[in-house]
């Protein structure tokens, strides 16, 4: 014989002292209102009516009457030698709209750009120059994980860190970049963040007041400029080109502004690739001196550079005591792994943890932990490596593919490092429209009006190519090239 289980308890409150409404009467409204809440759902099964009488303290058969009323009605049904249930099909009722109009006031942020969601598997998808995330290292990192928790202290680390992120992290970033980026940096002035864009958003709020100036490449990354605008700034864009930031329009306007900060992705521009050149970027660090502005410097993707010799940072060099330097582990690793930190003068990053607290009172110790762990036995080395030749690889296949089938139709440069191309065009194109011909092919490409701060078209895209494999990259080609002729 089995036994049904039934999820109920009584909630009812009944008034027996009231001279106008009726105990069964009590009884079926308390149920609706049940049911109206949510508790009760459909195909849920009531007490039987001796039960539900004795927890109420009346007459079965006062039950009994409330249970064949609300059966009339269609609130609730019988099922022959099974019981009485919520009526699979409730009575009409009209539900209250969702109020769509706020009955406050509030600060309406810049819109922001679209956040990528799922797409098509059969897509073939140039985006803005993401890792490929088949490669990450997967098993390593869940050994990782399994080894934390295999601890014998494991306990501990289920508490409450340190505001600036797990130390054996900080320490562990501290030599990658001694080793890697030239940087002496001490772990106290590393602060860990889930990832760079919440790096970048605290140094923007602990360095900005409203109305202060901030200069940004442009074109640029659109996150940046809002993530400004949103601290109150105000805007000075200076163009770029192949050698990068246009130190000496920046000087033009050091003269007659009063920046705050200045924002610059020199290792590898965002979205044109170009690396910065050694005397521009000694003249951004002579301005920043000499006008007391501070330096921002994102330094995304800088594992992946394929020329022979990498260009170190900014905040590498003497004198870079104004400079506020971002990265991040995730487009080595993967996206989803959130992990990405900042570092600058020490009472900027003490300010800026503060900060940090009032957002999110710490990172994600255990994942923290898990990537000390792997760059401490040298796993994210061995991972980059061979990530960094894929990529390689995939440079130059799209290097080739791009000549084979667009040939004098586009102008672009084989990249000496990051994950993309930007592809200028010959002729004007409207980007807009051919990246919807494209979809209709099954190819994305990102809207170049996303970098774009001035207005005028860029007339160029930018091409992610590490997602993506050879075969997918000859097929992505060989259709941009079909709807572009």
């Amino acid at each position: 014989m089995v036994q049904m289980l039934r999820p109920w308890k009584t909630t009812l409150t009944l008034d027996f002292n009231n001279p106008h409404l009726s105990v069964y009467r009590q009884i079926a409204d308390g149920i609706v209102a049940e049911i109206k809440k949510g508790r009760l759902k459909p195909g849920t099964p009531l007490p039987g009516t001796r039960v539900l009488a004795a927890d109420l303290g009346v007459n079965r058969k006062t039950v009994v009457l409330a249970y064949e009323e609300l059966t009339a009605e269609g609130w609730l049904e019988t099922a022959d030698k099974s019981g009485t249930f919520v009526s699979a099909e409730l009575p009409d009722r009209k539900a209250q709209p969702a109020k769509k109009t706020a009955g406050f006031t509030f600060n309406d942020h810049e819109r922001l750009s679209p956040i990528p969601q799922e797409v098509n598997a059969n897509l073939i998808v140039f985006n803005d120059g993401w890792p490929d995330v088949r490669l990450a290292p997967l098993d390593e990192l869940a050994k990782a994980y399994k080894r934390i928790f295999q601890q014998k202290a494991r306990w501990r680390m289920l508490g409450y860190g340190h505001e600036q992120g797990d130390e054996r992290l900080r320490i562990a970033v501290s030599g990658m970049l001694s080793f890697k980026r030239g940087m002496n940096t001490d772990p106290q002035q590393i602060c860990i963040t889930r990832g760079s864009q919440m790096a970048l958003y605290l140094a923007a709020q602990t360095l900005l007041q409203p109305g202060d100036i901030v200069a940004i490449e442009s074109p640029g990354y659109l996150p940046a400029r809002q993530t400004f605008v949103n601290a109150g700034a105000r805007m000075v864009h200076i163009p770029v080109d192949e050698k990068g930031l246009m130190t000496d329009v920046l000087e033009e306007v050091c003269r007659t502004t009063p920046l705050k900060a200045v924002y610059v992705t020199p290792h590898h521009q965002f979205p044109t690739a170009v690396s910065m050149k050694v005397e521009r970027r000694l003249k951004l660090l002579e301005l920043s001196n000499r006008y007391g502005f501070a330096i921002i410097e994102d330094d995304y993707d800088h594992e992946f550079h394929f020329s022979a010799r990498s260009l170190l940072p900014l905040a590498s060099h003497e004198g870079a005591g104004n400079v506020i330097y971002i990265s991040s582990l995730s487009k080595l690793v993967a996206p989803a792994v959130r992990i990405g930190y900042v570092t600058g003068p020490p009472a900027f990053v003490a300010a800026l943890a503060q900060l940090r607290r009032l957002i999110d009172r710490q990172g994600d110790p255990i994942m923290e932990l898990a990537v000390a762990g792997l760059m401490e036995d040298g796993i994210i080395n061995r991972h980059a490596r061979r990530a960094s030749n894929i990529y390689k690889e995939r440079r130059e296949k799209m290097d080739q593919l791009l000549h084979q089938h667009l040939g004098k139709q586009v102008i672009f440069r084989k990249p000496e490092g990051g994950l993309a191309f930007w592809v200028k065009f010959v002729k004007p194109t409207d980007t807009s429209q051919l990246a919807a011909r494209l979809l209709k092919r099954g190819v994305s490409v990102m809207a170049t009006e996303l970098f774009c701060f001035d207005g005028n078209p860029l007339n160029a895209l930018r091409l992610g190519y590490a997602s993506l494999t050879p075969a997918e990259l000859e097929e992505g080609v060989r259709i941009l090239a079909t709807v572009v002729k």
